[in-house]
Order: C-alpha cells, then sequence, then structure tokens
C-alpha cells in the first residue's frame, strides 16, 4: 500500500511536471519563435533592403563608372585626334613667309641685297668667311643680327631644318641716314624727320609711319634694337605709306641725333611732364622729333640730346596718349605752321 502511494504520488507529480514543464516549454517556445520569427522578418527585410541597396549601389557605381570611363575615352580620342591640329595651329600662328633658312637660302639672299629685317644666326656660321663678311656689313647698315643657340634657333623655326641660320625679310628696303640726311634737305627747306625710341608695337609703328606720310614728314628713324622692324605687320598698318616715304634703320639712336645736329637739325622730344607746349613752338629749321614709348617715354640719355622737349596741350583728365596718336598731332602742329 505504500509503495503504492508513493507511486502514484510520484506518478501524479510527474505528471503535472511534464504538464508544467510541457506548457511552459511551449509557451517559451511559441513567443521565442514569435520573436525570433519577427527577428528573421525583420532581418530578413534588413537583409532584402540591404541587398536592394547594394544593388542600386552596385548598379549606380557601374553605372558611373560607365559615365566616367566613357568622357576618358572620347577626351583620349579628341586628344589624339586634335594633337595634330593644335601643332599646326601653333606654327600657322606665325608666319613664316618673309622667313627665309637654311645656309644656301639664306646666302643667296643675302647677296641678292633684298631688304633684311632681322637675322639668327648660331656661332658656327661666323667660321664661314662668306657669311662673316656679309652679316658685318650687314650690321653696320642697321641689320639686327643675333647670336642664338641651336635649340634657339629650332624654337623660333618650329623644328625646321635650319642648317644653323635664319632671316626674316623686310617689306621694305631701308636707306642709310647719309642718304635720309640728303634727300630731305634736297626736298625740303625746313624738313621733318620721325625718331623712334622704344616702340616694339608694330601697329604702333605702322600709324605712325602712315600719319609721317599724310603730313609730309621727310623720313623716319628706327634704332636696330628696342623697336619693331619693318615687317608684314607694319607694312599692313601703313596702308601703302612705306612705298612714299623713306626709311633709316640705325644701330645706335644717340649717335644718329649727334649726327643730325651736325648736318643743322634741332632735337625736339615730346614729353607729358614739361611746361612748354608745341602749340608754342616756333622754330622755323630742320627738326627731328623724337617719339618715345608709351609706358616709359623717352629714354633719360635721348633726353640729354634733344634741344627742346616739348609737351601736347590736353585738356581732358586724360594724362598721356597713344604713341601714334602723338606724333600724328605732333606733326599737325610743326607742320601747319
Amino acid at each position: 500500500m505504500k509503495n503504492s502511494s508513493k507511486n502514484n504520488f510520484f506518478e501524479k507529480n510527474s505528471k503535472q511536471y511534464k504538464k508544467k514543464s510541457d506548457s511552459n516549454f511551449f509557451s517559451k517556445n511559441t513567443n521565442s519563435s514569435k520573436k525570433n520569427n519577427n527577428r528573421f522578418l525583420m532581418n530578413s527585410s534588413k537583409n532584402n533592403t540591404f541587398n536592394n541597396l547594394s544593388k542600386s549601389d552596385k548598379n549606380k557605381s557601374n553605372y558611373s563608372s560607365l559615365k566616367r570611363r566613357k568622357p576618358i575615352a572620347i577626351s583620349n580620342l579628341d586628344f589624339s585626334n586634335k594633337a595634330p591640329n593644335i601643332y599646326q595651329d601653333l606654327s600657322n600662328k606665325k608666319n613664316f613667309d618673309d622667313w627665309i633658312w637654311g645656309k644656301h637660302s639664306v646666302f643667296e639672299a643675302l647677296t641678292s641685297e633684298r631688304a633684311i629685317n632681322r637675322i639668327w644666326c648660331t656661332s658656327e656660321i661666323f667660321s664661314s668667311e662668306k657669311f662673316y663678311i656679309l652679316l658685318k656689313d650687314l650690321k653696320s647698315k642697321g641689320v639686327l643680327i643675333e647670336e642664338v643657340s641651336w635649340n634657339r634657333l629650332s624654337q623660333l623655326t618650329f623644328g625646321a631644318s635650319h642648317q644653323g641660320v635664319a632671316m626674316q625679310l623686310a617689306c621694305s628696303k631701308t636707306i642709310s641716314l647719309e642718304k635720309l640726311i640728303y634727300s630731305s634737305k634736297k626736298n625740303s627747306a625746313n624738313p621733318i624727320i620721325l625718331a623712334l625710341d622704344g616702340i616694339t608695337d608694330p601697329h604702333n609703328v605702322g600709324a605712325i609711319i602712315r600719319s609721317a606720310e599724310a603730313f609730309g614728314c621727310n623720313g623716319i628713324i628706327i634704332p636696330q634694337r628696342r623697336s619693331a622692324g619693318l615687317t608684314g605687320t607694319v607694312a599692313k598698318v601703313a596702308a601703302g605709306a612705306l612705298e612714299h616715304l623713306p626709311v633709316s634703320r640705325v644701330v645706335n639712336l644717340n649717335r644718329a641725333l649727334e649726327e643730325l645736329k651736325k648736318n643743322g637739325f634741332l632735337v625736339v622730344g615730346l614729353s607729358g611732364d614739361v611746361q612748354l607746349s608745341i602749340s608754342n613752338f616756333d622754330e622755323k629749321t630742320p627738326t627731328v622729333v623724337i617719339i618715345g614709348a608709351e609706358d616709359k617715354g623717352i629714354s633719360l640719355l635721348t633726353q640729354k640730346k634733344c634741344d627742346f622737349l616739348l609737351s601736347i596741350p590736353l585738356k581732358g583728365k586724360t594724362s598721356s596718349l597713344n604713341a601714334s596718336v602723338a606724333a600724328a598731332i605732333s606733326l599737325f602742329y610743326l607742320t601747319s605752321k
């Protein structure tokens, strides 16, 4: 009996334990399963969104990479196609119609007495006796001869086969200072000659030549250095005036002024810093009028060679004039008296 009661007791307890344990187990499991399911759903949704984002990012990255790659390829193609055109444009910017290079071509041009603006050569050229004699004679006549390196000459000619020498022709021949003095005095009792000091802009030089010829000037003096030569641009701006106006290109402007003084010329310089107006200048004598550059004016050494420094009367607030305009106004005052 006792055993059976014990057994019954254990059976009941075991059954109750099983029920509680089972119920607790299943209740916990159901809740946990719901949580797990929720977590799974949340995770799955996150994963889906993450996957979607990653896919979109990949697509975007692929698209952006395609977008980046495409213009790079195009630019490379454009560069390869445009590279020779760029070189051609650079070479076309420099007009070589008035240029000659190569030993034989330059030598024939020098011996034919063509008008020359400038010569570039290497030091090896002077070792040739025939070139040395010609270049020495041309330098004494006012032709600018510049000794440069081989690489510099290659840059100037854009890699042409120059053989160490190149030259630029002038659009008009120049005459010596002695011939200019003689012809000016022969054609006029009180001749007027313009001298340019440091005017390097060819447009200004061309405009001055045009005004000088229009007002009956007897000639122009251009220094060998620090001045624009008689290039094609000068001839174009001058509009045909170079065909009727003698030009002398001198090695040294100050020595040329001394020579003009010896021959009875009065040297007059234009300056905005003096009180004597050109409208009050009444000298009746052969005159040389010096026109300086716009930014620097007449050099100090050249000012010392001047007999008079004159100014153009200005009524407005503008303190200075263009060099070609100043030359035209001064010639109007001097030739109208």
